[in-house]
């Protein structure tokens, strides 16, 4: 890991052979924690999430496939428009380190690409599928990766009672929450599990706000 991942991460994990970035937490009185979606956008259920997070005043991050953005454009801006962080989660949603050094920056690229079309901005995240991330990526492309601490499981359970308890019992200052945005149960989840940290005093920060302070 190099310096500057260094300084903006203050807990490496080791889990299952998966590397996770834990943010820095805050050092304030109000606890910070990122709300992040994978896997999106999805016609369906985004529209539904980012009005939940607009009436609760909340910004999220959300790492997009390239195969879903195409046709999808409005969504996108909307997202931009309305304050989230737009990351990229590859085009075609591929094990990075199981791919040739090539294709792997392709799909990097054109997903890239496609965030900067329709929004002007050149996307620094990455949020690499399954967590798997190379370390020799970084002389094709110049981003972050972002992990987390938190997996709430919710593509799996399609349960939001499952969904709340494993966030109630794993929060702390400085989580970055995993979550996707492509299913009824998980938006209404991720609403309610912003009406309860909120309760709680925490604050909801995109993850280039919580990791580089």
């Amino acid at each position: 890991m190099g310096k500057k991942k260094r300084l903006w991460c203050s807990i490496l994990l080791l889990a299952a052979g998966i590397c996770i970035y834990r943010g820095k937490t805050s050092g304030e009185e109000v606890p910070r924690v990122a709300l992040t979606f994978d896997d999106g956008p999805s016609s369906r259920y985004t529209p539904e999430l980012l009005d939940g997070l607009k009436e609760r005043g909340v910004r999220a991050s959300f790492f997009l496939l390239g195969q879903n953005m195409e046709g999808n454009e409005e969504l996108v801006q909307r997202m931009q428009e309305e304050g989230h962080l737009i990351g990229n989660h590859t085009y075609h949603h591929v094990l990075l380190n199981k791919i040739p050094q090539s294709l792997a920056c392709e799909e990097i690229q054109k997903t890239n690409n496609l965030i900067y079309e329709m929004t002007g901005v050149y996307p620094s995240y990455i949020r690499p599928p399954f967590g798997a991330w190379k370390e020799n990526l970084e002389l094709c492309v110049t981003m972050f990766p972002v992990f987390w601490d938190i997996d709430t499981l919710d593509w799996k359970s399609r349960n939001v009672d499952a969904i709340l308890k494993i966030v109630e019992e794993n929060i702390r200052d400085g989580s970055i929450i995993l979550m996707h945005d492509e299913y009824d149960t998980s938006v209404e989840a991720a609403l309610k599990v912003v009406d309860l940290l909120q309760k709680e005093g925490y604050q909801f920060v995109t993850v280039d706000e919580l990791i580089v302070s």
